[in-house]
């Protein structure tokens, strides 16, 4: 008997941890799973994944602690033309590794983080229509005997970025290559100009974006994939997508979007402004 209500005991005093524990669970699940556009309108906030590290896409400003770049720009522009001119826009920095637990942990509502829409992440999040249409290339210290991704044969290295699905292609187009992965493109470009690899690669834009700090290096060979790239959205959230859709659509038609694609891209050298949609 003294057993059987030394266990009650026992039990009672768990239950209140396990109801917390329930209750934490059930909170983080809907914070990702609530309606965005209602959770937006109500409190009248929204928040961003973007990356902080690249050039031209999203690069933190020293000076302003501020995050700049083409995404940046875009979902500003996607924002007020959903939710209007008054609502509050977050950033947060992300990488090709944190940027989908970032998203699925409710901790951004969606991604414009440079992110190729591909068959295995749509399994596990959702995507925008295609607001620009990157493609893979490689760059190279000036001088170098590599002119394309076909020279990268055995005793090459090439540097790519943990996370991106740029490691997958290079290892398909240039299967002899040794490949060297870092987390970010700033660190990936640091490691190519302090030797670790023979080239670096990832989208193209991205790569423009470093070489124009840097005229010592170029990117050759042209591209060798297509990468579409899409804002990235928690499964489920149907009127969200939809809404982000008719707001690329808007800005596309109102001449917003080409105002953004200038202001990021018209002056860089060698840059093909073709893969912009």
């Amino acid at each position: 008997m003294r057993n059987k209500q030394k266990s009650w005991a026992k039990l009672w005093l768990l239950l209140p941890l396990l109801s917390l524990l329930i209750a934490l669970s059930a909170c983080g699940k809907n914070i990702a799973q609530e309606d965005v556009v209602q959770r937006v309108k109500k409190t009248n906030e929204i928040t961003w994944g973007v990356k902080s590290d690249t050039r031209l896409f999203g690069l933190m400003n020293i000076k302003t602690g501020k995050i700049q770049g083409f995404d940046v720009d875009i979902a500003k522009a996607i924002s007020k033309e959903i939710f209007g001119d008054q609502v509050k826009i977050n950033f947060v920095p992300v990488t090709s590794n944190t940027r989908l637990p970032l998203l699925k942990n409710g901790n951004v509502e969606g991604l414009v983080s440079t992110m190729t829409i591909t068959p295995e992440r749509k399994k596990e999040i959702d995507f925008s229509d295609v607001y620009f249409n990157a493609g893979q290339a490689i760059i190279v210290k000036k001088g170098s005997k590599i002119k394309s991704v076909k020279d990268l044969t055995k005793g090459t290295k090439v540097i790519g970025i943990q996370g991106s699905n740029s490691v997958d292609n290079i290892k398909k187009a240039a299967p002899n290559t040794q490949v060297l992965q870092l987390s970010d493109a700033a660190q990936a470009f640091t490691a190519l100009k302090s030797d670790q690899g023979d080239a670096m690669t990832t989208d193209n834009g991205i790569l423009y974006g470093l070489v124009s700090d840097d005229p010592s290096y170029q990117v050759v060979g042209g591209t060798f994939t297509s990468e579409p790239y899409g804002i990235g959205i928690n499964k489920g959230q149907k009127k969200f997508r939809t809404a982000i859709n008719q707001a690329l659509k808007t800005i596309e038609k109102d001449g917003t979007y080409q105002k953004i694609v200038d202001k990021w891209f018209k002056k860089i050298s060698g840059f093909d402004g073709s893969v912009v949609k």
